[in-house]
């Protein structure tokens, strides 16, 4: 199950190698949300969890010893991993059924593939609120870094990649700390007083600072390995950390790391490697430590099974690079944190390009590349992954060419993308065409697009029949499309019936302009009228599953006035399984004043497992004026692992001038990783004159990724006179590695007439992989070399 093995039994061997072993258990706090959970399963509920901590900390372990009371009771656990997760999650998903624990371990693997995170993310929620699938109980674990990727909201004008799995994640995480506590501790040296050498051992060495399942792991023997390391294991070690920090998958094939680690050594250090350097250092990294685990393993990838005569994918062909190794994930862990400020030098950037076969990886790779300013290897490696399948590299590359202004070259790969089978690229076709003014064309695609799956086209579409008033004869022309076996373009359709001459003044002119259909921008000006001709593209959302569909068309009618039409599409949605239409529903028997409704909605929401719903209801309390029962809900929010509900409660606290609560409360929430309350905490230090505790907050907030909580400290400084202060903060972030602030100060520096400073400061923000915040000025237009000078014309 993927726990980290801790040792080895004492005594002979009587064949072979010795079997591992693991120490007796510790419980800590998480393992108590995990106890009750197992309990409700038990009782006949379905439940989720992801434990959320750093590597070796021991998550794993605590998933397995939390199931185990379940063994006795017949369960089944499924582990999907062959022949990788995300296609084993997504083909057998659906024949879970009852009685079963579904194991996620390192669950960025499922619910982060950049093709079917979503999907499946839709299909573990589908496992938990159907009641005819209950109880199940699906268990993973998460770094924090992930878990923040996917739970954040992205800013304006980014595509949301991740909404299906922050509203699965959502109530769902518990957070598990780095070290043991002083009860911990305890618990463990009264077992090892009892016997359990392996704990009696960690002890010697982590009483002080509480690392005891790292310590076991072998943790601190692994970082020792890799610091007093040889040359050219070392080389190949940070290579390797380059590469997964950069989103190269797990196995890495050898003739890319032995090539990429040319550059990492010196001048005088390659000069003296031997014949036999590469086979040496592999063989001094797969030596284990304390016969745990090897810094750098040699590892095998399991063949997929395939019926007789079925084809080998352009992924499994990639498959085939040689040998593969794979890095200790705390050395992984450790190069992400110690090597975050650093741009891979050119041998790296070669060897991908010549060694790698694997679309995702080279597609990865490329937009980690584009990040740091490297455009030209972005540009190569894109290509690379579109030539070995990728379609979405075909989209980034079109992307950039219509940025250029090179249009027909973005459709020509646009199209070779829709040909490959993907949506989007159909999707971005008519936003191009709708761009230009060509709406035939346009609507054919997002046809295209709609019966392929794409809710937001299928949106698009029913807004304009809505807003062109197609009544009867769209109705009649998508019937007879339904009845053909497929949803046809409604311009195709009235094409033919005109060709049939029967109605041949098609509804299709209402609302054109020289017989064209207006785009929807145009169209939505006109009065709304009747809607019979979007009824049956409703339909086919619903037959599509397209239920997010329904609840954008429901706030659409809801927004237009017509209450009804929005509670009808909401409940169809409510009953096809997306049970976060009950909140909506919930919200609209609010307004109409009928409370008692709403909290019903509510409570089924919750029962649902939306624990976000419990916050609504807190809210509506305290809104009529019963607090305590609103504090109440907040903490079997907060209890649920909401931590927005720790912030509500603080709020709440400090409104009604318990401000000692409402610290502590949202300390609560930091603790638990909401960054929201580290900015609020920062400015409850700062209005009590305490500067430095301020600053502390700062910098947990933006280790965190709150990029405005410099801006906010340094408002508060301004605000108050201190623009001393307020320059030393940003100097000092700067100089800590904050991308937003290294720009900041670049700024000020060049307005200075420091050029040379501002440019190494951006040059930085690049080697962070942030060249987002100044690629847009113009500087450097052909990017920078890996070394950092600026590449010429290519």
């Amino acid at each position: 199950m993927e726990i980290h093995p801790a040792g080895f039994t004492s005594g002979k061997r009587d064949s072979g190698a010795r079997p591992r072993v693991l120490p007796r258990y510790v419980m800590r706090a998480h393992d108590r949300v995990l106890a009750d959970t197992v309990r409700e399963v038990g009782e006949g509920r379905s439940r989720m969890v992801i434990l959320v901590g750093t590597s070796s900390t021991g998550k794993t372990r605590a998933c397995w010893e939390a199931v185990q009371p379940l063994a006795p009771n017949e369960w089944l656990l499924w582990h999907p991993f062959d022949p990788t997760r995300v296609e084993a999650a997504l083909s057998d998903l659906e024949r879970v059924r009852p009685h079963t624990v579904v194991w996620l371990n390192e669950a960025h693997h499922y619910l982060g593939d950049p093709r079917a995170g979503e999907q499946v993310a839709a299909a573990l929620h589908s496992l938990l609120t159907h009641p005819d699938r209950q109880p199940t109980l699906i268990l993973g674990t998460l770094w924090p870094e992930y878990a923040d990727r996917y739970t954040a909201l992205p800013a304006p004008g980014e595509t949301d990649q991740h909404s299906r799995v922050r509203e699965l994640l959502a109530g769902r995480t518990v957070t598990i700390p780095d070290a043991f506590d002083q009860n911990a501790l305890r618990t463990a040296a009264a077992l090892a007083n009892q016997g359990d050498l392996l704990l009696a051992d960690t002890l010697t060495r982590t009483r002080v600072d509480g690392r005891v399942t790292q310590d076991l792991a072998g943790a601190p023997a692994l970082l020792h390995r890799y610091e007093h390391a040889s040359p050219a294991a070392r080389a190949l070690l940070e290579a390797a950390m380059d590469a997964r920090r950069l989103g190269l998958g797990i196995r890495l094939p050898q003739a890319f790391l032995t090539e990429a680690a040319a550059d990492y050594l010196s001048s005088k250090d390659y000069d003296e490697l031997t014949d036999d350097w590469a086979e040496a250092a592999y063989a001094d990294l797969a030596r284990p430590v304390h016969g745990k685990q090897a810094p750098l393993r040699r590892t095998m990838l399991r063949p997929k099974r395939r019926p007789p005569g079925k084809a080998t994918s352009s992924t499994e062909r990639a498959a085939n690079t040689g040998p593969l190794f794979q890095l200790a994930d705390y050395l992984e862990q450790h190069g992400r944190t110690s090597r975050k400020h650093l741009c891979p030098p050119l041998s790296f950037w070669a060897a991908a390009h010549e060694h790698l076969t694997h679309p995702s990886d080279l597609r990865n790779l490329a937009s980690a590349a584009h990040n740091r300013h490297r455009l030209e290897w972005a540009d190569a490696l894109l290509h690379r992954a579109a030539n070995a399948g990728h379609p979405n590299a075909l989209i980034d590359l079109a992307h950039i060419r219509e940025r250029d202004g090179n249009r027909e070259g973005a459709e020509t790969l646009l199209r070779r993308a829709a040909d490959a089978g993907h949506i989007t690229a159909l999707f971005s076709l008519g936003q191009m065409h709708e761009a230009a003014g060509d709406w035939t064309s346009a609507e054919s695609f997002y046809q295209r697009a709609a019966d392929n799956g794409s809710a937001n086209a299928l949106m698009i579409l029913i807004r304009v029949r809505e807003a062109a008033g197609d009544q009867k004869a769209a109705e009649t022309l998508l019937r007879q499309a339904t009845d053909a076996g497929r949803v046809k373009s409604p311009v195709g359709l009235a094409k033919q019936r005109d060709r049939n001459r029967e109605g041949a003044q098609t509804p299709i002119r209402q609302g054109t302009n020289e017989g064209r259909i207006k785009s929807p921008v145009s169209l939505a000006k006109q009065r709304d009228r009747n809607r019979e001709g979007a009824r049956a593209l409703i339909q086919h959302a619903t037959d599509a599953s397209h239920t997010s569909v329904l609840i954008d068309l429901a706030r659409m009618r809801e927004a237009a006035g017509n209450l009804q039409a929005a509670e009808t599409l909401l409940h169809q949605a409510a009953d096809a399984g997306h049970t976060s239409a009950l909140i909506d529903l919930a919200r609209m028997r609010e307004a109409a004043g009928n409370l008692q409704a709403a909290e019903t909605l509510l409570h089924q929401a919750a029962d649902a497992g939306h624990t976000s719903a419990l916050i609504d209801l807190a809210r509506m309390q305290e809104k009529y004026g019963d607090r305590q029962a609103a504090e109440t809900l907040l903490h079997q929010a907060a209890d649920a692992g909401h931590t927005s509900a720790l912030i509500d409660l603080a709020r709440m606290q400090e409104k009604y001038g318990d401000r000692q609560t409402a610290e502590t409360l949202f300390q609560r929430a930091a603790d638990a990783g909401h960054t929201s309350a580290l900015v609020i905490l920062m400015q409850m230090r700062e209005e009590d004159g305490d500067r430095e505790g301020a600053e502390t907050f700062y910098q947990r907030a933006a280790d965190a990724g709150h990029s405005n909580a410099l801006v906010i400290l340094m408002q508060m400084r301004e605000k108050n006179g201190d623009m001393e202060g307020a320059r030393t903060l940003l100097s000092d972030a700067a100089e800590n590695g904050h991308t937003n602030a290294m720009v900041k100060l670049a700024r000020r520096l060049e307005r200075d007439g420091d050029v040379e400073g501002a440019e190494a400061l951006l040059r930085q923000t690049a080697d962070f992989g942030d060249a987002r915040q100044f690629s847009r000025s113009g500087r450097w237009p052909y990017g920078l070399d890996p070394d950092g000078t600026p590449t010429p014309p290519w």
